[in-house]
């Protein structure tokens, strides 16, 4: 890692600055849990390491339209220590709290967990079932983008080379709605997920879905959104026959490839498994 200029600039318009005149050789850094293994492993040789931790704005959960902003740049156990967000998205804390050890937690961030691109990062789809919005500034100004929709395959985003993501934006919750999370991993933890679900949904006074969004990752390419999953338990109570049809989608949209940690055939069976489970436990919290 020898031979890196280390830059941490304090706005984003001298991070942006500082990226085009890179010409393509920097890396961003937010916590730096990826960057930092890739470098001393070869993967990653960047000339130049822009810290975003000191820029304004990067760090910190705030209120928004009875939603919420969080910094992406925020470590995942500062999501866990937040109690108005881990009331209105338990799910997404959970996913953000199972990445790496509780060391790692207090550096890694939801930003770089997205923008590390891997199809079996924790938080990603957590992030999609919750409809998140990534708040991306560049040279060409601001712009935003549906969280699954940043992603555009193994290490490789929707992101310019001059822009950078700055902040998520989860939408106010309606009443009776709540989230969930699971992943199945080899090990009891600091490990990667085999297949990963996050569920979100929304119940009436008579506990009929009204709203529900699907996400599953390592099945594919991206962490993805199933929106026919999702479509399939709107107005049910999430009987077993909408629950087997939301599995029947899951499985639909699975793409995974085979390797050392499980067959393309056992994570899509592990894929429909967790979207049941995630759902029913999704409800339970939005019924109570």
């Amino acid at each position: 890692m020898s031979g890196v200029d280390y830059l941490a600039p304090a706005s984003i318009v001298d991070a942006v600055t500082a990226l085009r005149a890179s010409a393509g050789s920097a890396r961003l850094m937010a916590g730096g849990t990826d960057l930092l293994v890739q470098m001393r492993g070869g993967r990653a040789k960047p000339l130049v390491v822009i810290d975003l931790k000191r820029i304004p704005g990067l760090i910190g959960i705030g209120g928004e339209r009875g939603g919420f902003v969080i910094g992406a740049a925020t470590s995942g156990a500062a999501l866990g220590e937040h109690a108005a967000l881990r009331a209105a998205w338990p799910g997404l804390v959970e996913a953000a709290n199972l990445i790496g050890s509780t060391q790692v937690q207090g550096r890694a961030s939801l930003g770089g967990n997205l923008c590390n691109a891997s199809p079996a990062a924790d938080s990603v789809p957590a992030l999609i079932a919750a409809g998140a919005v990534c708040i991306i500034e560049g040279a060409g100004g601001s712009r935003e983008l549906p969280v699954e929709q940043v992603q555009v395959g193994p290490g490789r985003t929707a992101l310019a080379a001059d822009e950078i993501l700055v902040a998520f934006r989860l939408p106010a919750r309606p009443a009776r709605s709540s989230d969930a999370y699971l992943r199945l991993i080899p090990r009891t933890e600091m490990d990667i997920a085999v297949v990963g679900v996050g569920v979100n949904l929304t119940l009436d006074a008579g506990d009929v879905c009204t709203a529900a969004r699907v996400s599953v990752g390592a099945v594919a390419p991206t962490c993805l959104l199933v929106e026919a999953a999702g479509a399939a338990l709107v107005g049910t109570t999430l009987d077993h026959g909408a629950l087997a049809k939301m599995e029947a989608a899951v499985a639909a949209a699975c793409k995974p490839i085979s390797d050392k940690r499980g067959t393309a055939e056992y994570r899509t069976k592990v894929a429909c498994v967790l979207a049941r489970r995630a759902a029913l436990i999704a409800k339970e919290r939005a019924s109570a």
